[in-house]
């Protein structure tokens, strides 16, 4: 029983990193990082929230696969597409601070949508 146990705790370690979930999770950190940085220095908070929202998001995932029971991994899923939501609220912050060209927010809108998508049926 314990070298079953064994093997399927092996099999689980760190395979949170092929969920496509947590890829374009990853995507997101890539893409918005970068633009927390153009965020005026009045508005320090909008920047630090993005960074850690966005941060959260394959955080949580990691956090959630790694846990035992299905309830636990759900409750990280959960957090996980709220710190999502929060993202997407500061990508339309973002808008109106830095402007510039609208269309470079789409691809962070689209990764977003699909990450809630997809953590919203995790979550069930």
């Amino acid at each position: 029983m314990r070298n079953t146990r064994a093997r399927l705790d092996e099999k689980r370690d760190m395979n949170f990193r092929k969920l496509i979930v947590y890829q374009k999770a990853i995507e997101l950190v890539a893409l918005l990082l970068p633009m927390a940085s153009e965020v005026p220095s009045g508005h320090r908070e909008v920047r630090d929230q993005l960074r850690r929202s966005v941060l959260s998001i394959p955080l949580n995932i990691a956090e959630g696969v790694g846990k035992v029971t299905v309830g636990d991994r759900k409750k990280f899923y959960a957090i996980a597409r709220g710190s999502a939501m929060e993202c997407a609220a500061c990508v339309d912050v973002l808008r109106i601070l830095i402007g510039g060209d609208m269309g470079r927010f789409d691809g962070a809108d689209e990764l977003l949508d699909e990450v809630v998508r997809m953590l919203s049926t995790m979550s069930r």
